[in-house]
């Protein structure tokens, strides 16, 4: 699962490349292991490791039938109170959770679609995203997809669902920013709220998003935000208007006092790019590179053979009292030295005017892995 949360926490998901593999297949015989053992000898030892403490596993769909794409976060202000959600794949709505005793059980509620467009409609929620904000509110982001009479996607919209029970209920929903099937694709949003308790925009809700279709239209990256704890949206373009637009993987953040950032992926530049804003999304400054880039869209790597690992940034701010206070911070993948994928990172003291250059986060094993699939 996703997480957004007080704290930083790199999440890195590694799949070992076994060296003596079959280079058709990826798949290793005895004899290639043999093989390698001969010419290279036996690893000695696995070094030093230090196992993790944590409790049993949870089920939190509790439920049949597969789910995906699960995200969560944490009430800032009560830190046993979450709150997640998933794709269903063999349902319609979105799939919520909550708990309040800090992950131990989950109950499980359905979140609200549109009516359908046209005659023999149907439609269906995908890519959750949610996070809190100051006065307890759960805000639960997510795509409407539109199909009908057999005729592909007709269209998609946003969607903003908020819930005043952490989670347990959602009361009121906004459905915005719809986009013909034919035009452009709304997808992979990213909310966040503004927690900064000094902020002069406190409480309000920001929701990132690509408005593309299988890398091939560009629609750029929009921003919507909230000043009325989710019920209307106003929607910006953070991306440089006279630009292209092929972009994707939006992700935003909230500095200590209330500056608005996002970062994405610009895959026709071949750039992990960034823009800024100090009145709350309604004016950007001028689009900005974090770093340049070896993949521009996705590659095919062992444990990603038939989707591709995407590439995409994840941002965040230092929000604490710490010397590093208003830091931001920036991690993607992209090709390492040796050919495999690793995960990068990079930093800005002066609000994203400029930017550290770029280093890995993981340690270099002797083995060769790809990690993608990476989360602050």
């Amino acid at each position: 699962m996703k997480m957004r949360a007080p704290f930083c926490l790199l999440s890195i998901l590694a799949f070992p490349i076994c060296a003596f593999a079959d280079s058709s297949t990826h798949n290793p015989t005895w004899w290639d292991k043999y093989q390698f053992m001969k010419n290279n000898g036996p690893e000695t030892s696995a070094g030093s490791s230090q196992s993790v403490s944590f409790g049993k596993n949870v089920d939190v769909s509790n439920e049949c039938g597969p789910q995906s794409e699960t995200f969560i976060t944490i009430n800032p202000a009560q830190s046993r109170m979450l709150a997640a959600g998933s794709n269903e794949i063999f349902r319609l709505p979105m799939r919520g959770y909550f708990s309040s005793n800090g992950g131990t059980s989950w109950g499980g509620v359905d979140l609200p679609l549109p009516p359908a467009q046209g005659s023999n409609g149907i439609d269906f929620g995908s890519d959750p995203t949610l996070a809190f904000d100051t006065r307890g509110n759960v805000f639960y982001g997510y795509i409407v997809i539109f199909f009908g009479n057999g005729n592909g996607v007709n269209g998609t919209e946003m969607a903003v669902a908020r819930s005043t029970d952490g989670g347990q209920t959602y009361s009121s929903v906004n459905f915005f920013g719809f986009e013909g099937g034919s035009n452009h694709f709304n997808d992979k949003p990213m909310i966040t709220a503004d927690t900064n308790r000094n902020s002069p925009f406190r409480d309000n809700v920001y929701i990132a998003w690509d408005a593309a279709a299988g890398g091939s239209i560009g629609g750029g990256i929009r921003v919507a935000a909230s000043t009325d704890h989710g019920a209307n949206f106003t929607t910006t373009r953070a991306d440089d208007p006279s630009g292209p637009g092929r972009s994707i993987g939006a992700s935003p953040a909230v500095g200590p006092n209330g500056e608005l950032y996002v970062a994405w992926n610009d895959y026709l530049a071949n750039t992990i790019a960034f823009n800024r804003s100090f009145d709350a999304g309604k004016t950007w400054g001028a689009q900005n590179v974090v770093s340049s880039k070896s993949i521009p869209f996705d590659i095919r790597v062992p444990a990603e053979s038939f989707r591709g690992a995407l590439v995409y940034p994840v941002l965040d701010v230092d929000r604490s009292t710490g010397p590093r206070r208003g830091r931001l911070y920036c991690s993607w993948i992209d090709l390492s030295p040796v050919g495999t994928t690793d995960i990068y990172f990079s930093f800005s003291d002066d609000k994203g005017a400029h930017w550290s250059p770029r280093v890995t986060v993981a340690d270099q094993l002797s083995i060769l892995v790809d990690r993608f699939n990476h989360w602050m």
